[in-house]
């Protein structure tokens, strides 16, 4: 890898005009003339690509049945329509939108560097790391949850924190070898965890009562529980953007990915919501994690109990290993601009990220002691933080930039931009407002950490204490004075 220091670096981009740090030429990744990257490396094609976005955003439907414990039948297939309309959707086409407008590892941080800069987008990348590596901490648990009625000593105690960590160890490994590796993986666990589901909601057709749809109690909703439920499983869709630079001609295939795994997340929801919530009667304290599986032995018997409670331990392992990937090449993309120490840009001889994969299964076995509910508002809150940077960087270079390239572009003018995010921002209000004050503080005191810590590693460059460079194959970013020129230009509604 070709590496530039980053002090000469960003004094020379100074001196450059604009139309060379914005209408930039991403010419590996944007003519979709190679398969494989310059470590020699496949990359990842349209079908894994699909699976891998799915992963980071679903997995299927397990972990949903909260919804129905907090609010009932109605509301929890209404909330996963209304969600997926007023934040999967905005939230996809931004990815989209800038995802091919800087198809780089980093994703998300180079948005937010390239609209705020390095300050902000470093911020924006400690919290959606740390959002990551909670978010993966979550997978081993919810995988115990379903296999402990199985196997009862892995309920609690030493032989549960051994399975987490062996867990964890293995699939680190895999994510070592490779991401075309994970992605297929990901395809095959993507189809096994679905069909069980099918097969159950076809089993279920001649019980459906569709009375039980419309059963609902104003009174006792849940409503922290209902909507952490709702929006932890119908985001993190920009989460494969720090992998864009991975992806086989991404300017075409990621808008496409992401629309396909749209269909198949949302899908994968309301079916199996629609047809369980209506072939038995309803009692709302026994939907919590695991009882798609209950209900699994009640119409099929013990081999379709049997295939979904397998179903949901391989869905869990999926979501791991793509939540660690997109987390270990952010800090790669974050390396490669300069934000982090050089070493973190390093690559094995698989071209993984090496070190960002250590630092992220360090941050898993962390975290893993904290509950399901608790490491849903966790992550939630400081994702939360990060969108809130994520859609005033793509309004702000919708303004300062309206004329840069964007092989991709959401057919809306700055003004329909601004209304689409809208939604969405409110959304983000009352999410971090119904936040208990334990998650709150703990959210608060890890982004104070990030504030401290950024200017403490521009310390550390300034004397030399570590190498901090920036990838030549990487063009130049717009700083605020290119932007601020670049604003006579007249935006386009």
């Amino acid at each position: 890898m070709k590496l530039r220091n980053t002090a000469i670096t960003r004094a020379n981009s100074a001196s450059l005009p604009m139309e060379d740090h914005v209408a930039v030429k991403y010419n590996s990744v944007n003519e979709g003339e190679e398969r494989k990257g310059g470590h020699g490396i496949p990359k990842v094609s349209m079908v894994p690509l699909i699976f891998l976005i799915f992963y980071e955003v679903s997995g299927g439907p397990f972990g949903i049945e909260d919804s129905v414990k907090a609010a009932g039948p109605l509301l929890a297939i209404v909330g996963f329509l209304l969600f997926a309309l007023i934040w999967s959707i905005p939230e996809a086409l931004i990815t989209a939108e800038m995802g091919t407008m800087f198809p780089e590892n980093g994703g998300y941080v180079v948005w937010v560097s390239s609209a705020l800069g390095p300050f902000w987008g470093f911020q924006q990348g400690w919290a959606k790391w740390l959002s990551g590596v909670i978010d993966n901490a979550l997978y081993p648990v919810l995988f115990l949850d379903y296999v402990k009625s199985s196997v009862p000593a892995l309920g609690s105690g030493l032989p549960r924190t051994v399975a987490v960590l062996i867990l964890t160890v293995a699939l680190t490994y895999m994510n070592y070898r490779g991401l075309t590796i994970v992605g297929w993986v990901a395809v095959f666990l993507g189809v096994f965890s679905l069909l069980p589901f099918l097969v159950m909601g076809l089993i279920a057709i001649p019980q459906i009562e569709p009375s039980r749809w419309f059963e609902m109690d104003l009174g006792s909703v849940n409503w922290g529980l209902y909507l952490n439920t709702l929006f932890w499983n119908l985001n993190y869709w920009d989460s494969i953007s720090t992998l864009a630079g991975e992806v086989e001609n991404p300017k075409r295939t990621l808008p496409r990915a992401l629309s396909y795994a749209l269909v198949l997340v949302v899908g994968g929801y309301l079916y199996p919501l629609i047809t369980c919530t209506a072939a038995i009667p309803v009692v709302r304290e026994h939907w919590s994690d695991g009882y798609f599986s209950d209900i699994a032995r009640v119409l099929g018997g013990i081999w379709l109990h049997s295939w979904i409670q397998g179903a949901a331990a391989l869905s869990n392992m999926g979501n791991f290993l793509t939540e660690m990937s997109s987390d270990s090449y952010q800090l790669l993309g974050m390396a490669e601009r300069g934000m982090l120490p050089e070493f973190f840009a390093k690559r094995s001889r698989y071209g993984t990220p090496l070190i960002g994969i250590l630092f992220s299964a360090f941050g898993v076995i962390l975290l893993s002691w904290m509950s399901f509910q608790e490491i849903i508002a966790a992550e939630n809150y400081l994702y939360c933080f990060g969108m809130i940077l994520e859609f005033i960087a793509f309004i702000k270079l919708r303004m300062t930039h309206p004329n840069a390239s964007r092989p991709y572009k959401i057919p809306l003018g700055t003004i329909g931009a601004v209304l689409m995010i809208i939604p969405p921002a409110l959304l983000i209000v009352v999410v971090m407002a119904l936040a208990s004050f334990k998650v709150m503080a703990v959210s608060i005191m890890a982004m104070i950490v990030g504030f401290v810590l950024q200017p403490c590693l521009v310390y550390v460059e300034k004397k030399r204490w570590l190498r901090f460079s920036i990838s030549a194959d990487l063009p130049d970013l717009p700083d605020s004075q290119e932007a601020a020129e670049d604003d006579t230009v007249p935006l386009v509604f």
